[in-house]
């Protein structure tokens, strides 16, 4: 992986930015965390194309 792009296992690059981000994303504490933006990331990519998003990391930021 090049740093900062994600890839498809055919090549093709995913771009997180062109995809929008899940409510539940916008009211967890690891929304802006640096450490966690990757998994977050992966997490999305993977379910960009289901029904419903579903993360078993998500907690929810009290102060949001």
């Amino acid at each position: 992986m090049i740093e900062g792009k994600y890839y498809y296992d055919d090549g093709t690059e995913y771009n997180p930015d062109l995809y929008p981000k899940p409510g539940i994303c916008l009211v967890c504490k690891k929304d802006k965390d640096p450490n966690e933006e990757i998994l977050c990331n992966l997490n999305r990519m993977d379910q960009h194309d289901h029904i419903g998003f579903r993360c078993f990391a998500f907690e929810e930021d009290k102060e949001k």
